[in-house]
């Protein structure tokens, strides 16, 4: 598990960084997502953070916010809203909780077995599926404040992880829109932000370019069309306009122009 945590870590820390320096009205202005404010993201990364926590350490507690999340939506309520009920703190305060927290469970979860069950929203998953998916919603949610603060993000070696499940989730992209996906799985040759290329897949399709702006599309962060990768072959380009690599219900990929660096 070192690496996984490892690189969570790192995912962390690169947001907190963009984040320190923020002024008060930074914090409440909405971005290209959905109009998240900074502090709705990180309210939201704290809250679930939690819970996949209390998923392995304290399973009551994982049921329990769970269940009352889905009680507060199923009464027309707002996740929104239940977030601030659970996370109550904002600005600078939240950054702190939430970075601090974030990294000492990184720290706890090394020793754990990456093969480890644990429950979720979904069907159950590894600890190693966990992590990983904590540093991808770290990652695809900053994104936005990168964006709204102009800034790029530095990117490394942990990147790999989220291009990973990029690759992993092609058939539930089709399977969660209750489609038989079109084909073999295209064949990715990404461009590591070291410059080494990561391959994977052997079909006749092919995506090619950089592993971020992979990224950026099956987190859906990004419209293909407002990235340079090259998509060759029908099968590719069908996953690349609908590519989802996270859980919950079918959701389309922003509009073309819709969401860039300010």
């Amino acid at each position: 598990m070192h690496l996984q945590t490892s690189d969570f870590a790192e995912e962390v820390q690169v947001l907190a960084a963009a984040l320190r320096p923020m002024r008060d009205a930074q914090w409440t202005r909405p971005t290209q997502f959905k109009q998240w404010t900074p502090e709705h993201i990180l309210r939201h990364l704290h809250c679930w953070n939690e819970a996949a926590d209390w998923a392995v350490h304290a399973p009551e507690a994982f049921r329990q916010r769970l269940a009352s999340s889905r009680e507060h939506t199923g009464q027309g309520g707002s996740m929104r809203d239940f977030e601030r009920q659970m996370v109550d703190v904002s600005g600078q305060a939240l950054l702190e909780r939430w970075q601090a927290f974030a990294l000492d469970m990184a720290q706890r979860w090394q020793g754990l077995d990456a093969r480890q069950r644990v429950d979720w929203a979904g069907p159950p998953m590894s600890v190693r599926s966990s992590m990983t998916a904590r540093q991808m919603e770290t990652w695809a949610h900053g994104q936005a404040i990168f964006d709204m603060l102009g800034q790029d993000r530095p990117e490394s070696g942990r990147l790999r992880n989220i291009v990973v499940l990029g690759n992993n989730t092609y058939g539930w992209t089709f399977k969660n829109r209750k489609e038989e996906p079109p084909g073999p799985m295209p064949r990715l040759k990404l461009t590591a932000p070291s410059g080494a290329i990561w391959e994977y897949g052997e079909g006749e399709d092919l995506i090619e370019g950089s592993a971020s702006e992979f990224c950026q599309v099956v987190t859906q962060c990004r419209n293909i069309g407002d990235t340079s990768l090259k998509v060759s072959g029908p099968v590719a380009t069908r996953w690349m306009a609908i590519a989802q690599c996270f859980a919950g219900p079918p959701q389309d990929p922003p509009p073309a122009g819709a969401r860039h660096k300010a």
